[in-house]
Formats: C-alpha cells, structure tokens, sequence
C-alpha cells in the first residue's frame, strides 16, 4: 500500500472515530446504555469494514465483534482533576510515532477502584490521555494484558464533562489499543499510576 494511501485511510479512521464519540456524548446526557450501545455498533463496523481496522487478516475473516461486556452504570464516575505535587513527564518510545512524550496533568480519585494519573500528550495537537490496566488484566477471559485506554482525546476518545465541569470516567467505554491486535503497531500502555488491583469487568475485554 502507498504511504499516501494509507495516511488517508489512517486519517479517515480518526474522524469516524472523532464523529462516533460526539454522537455518544450526546447521547449520554439522557441515555447512558444507548450511548454505548452507539459505540459498540459503531466500533464493529469501523473493524469489520475499514481499511485502517487492527485487525489481521486470520482474525478479520471469523470477525463477528469485539468482546464489550452489558453496560453497567455502576462502573461511570464525575471525577475532578486533583493538581500533581510536583511536575512529571514521560517519554513513551514507540515504533510508530518515535518518542511520544507526556506530561503529568493530575489525578483523579475514583470510588472502589484508587487513583489514577491523568496525562496530557505535550506534542502537537496536545489531549488527554487515561489508560488503566485492572486486576483482570492478563487472565483467562480478562481484560487486555497491556491494559485498556479510557481517554485519548488527540484521537477522538473522549466522553466530556459532567454537570459541573468534572471529568467523565466510564469504565464501559474502556477499549483495548491498536497493538493488541496488530503487534505493528506500538502503543502507550499503562504505567504504575495507572494500573489498580481492583477488576473491572466492563468495557471491552480481550480475544475475538
């Protein structure tokens, strides 16, 4: 495939990913489970159908959708962002996109689960960035060993704000990275401020 051809795919993927996530944020406001319901549709078509789709040609042709378990509204939180201590970055070497680099923006507190790092991509286009890796990370009908992205806004990932300006944490929306299909791919994946000992058995597991 021609570089140009597959930049064009690769960009024509985030926008339909971009266009999926404002129609469930809309949704959202009235009806959470419709909302998800919106992005689980809408993820199978983008991987049974696109030409930028993770998937490997063996795992595309038995392709019937990915593995999201019911929603669960016990498992969406409004988190407030608490400020770090001290300033933090990190660089994230990748295959793909060279060394991706990152800053601590803060951290929010999520009930029965523990604190999370929020990050914020200090490159161009900026975003946010939340993955976590669970206590089913890695077991037999878990979730992802690499661990899950909740937030990555530079590509369209994002579920909004709450009522009063704090942070949307849905765990249903939890969604695996591209490298865990396609191993051409090297993705940021979960460090220690982001990895929990609580399962959470909502959002996408692993396997196809």
């Amino acid at each position: 495939m021609a570089a140009s051809t597959f930049a064009l795919d690769v960009a024509d993927w985030r926008m339909r990913v971009f266009a999926l996530y404002s129609q469930v944020r809309e949704l959202g406001r009235a009806d959470a489970k419709a909302a998800h319901e919106t992005w689980r549709r809408g993820r199978d078509e983008l991987f049974a159908t696109h030409p930028s789709t993770p998937l490997l040609p063996d795992d595309l042709a038995r392709f019937s959708g990915l593995p999201v378990a019911d929603y669960d509204p016990s498992w969406r939180f409004e988190c407030e962002i608490t400020r770090p201590a001290k300033p933090t970055t990190m660089v994230v070497e990748t295959g793909t996109d060279g060394a991706v680099p990152f800053e601590l923006l803060g951290s929010v507190r999520v009930p029965n689960v523990g604190s999370l790092d929020v990050w914020r991509l200090a490159s161009y286009g900026g975003g946010l960035y939340l993955p976590v890796r669970d206590g089913l990370a890695g077991t037999p009908g878990g979730t992802y060993g690499g661990g899950r992205y909740l937030l990555d806004t530079v590509k369209g990932a994002h579920l909004g704000t709450g009522r009063n300006g704090e942070l949307v944490i849905d765990f249903n929306f939890a969604y695996n990275p591209s490298c865990a299909y396609d191993p051409a791919w090297a993705c940021p994946l979960p460090q220690a401020g982001n990895t929990v000992a609580e399962p959470i058995p909502v959002g996408e597991m692993y396997g196809i």
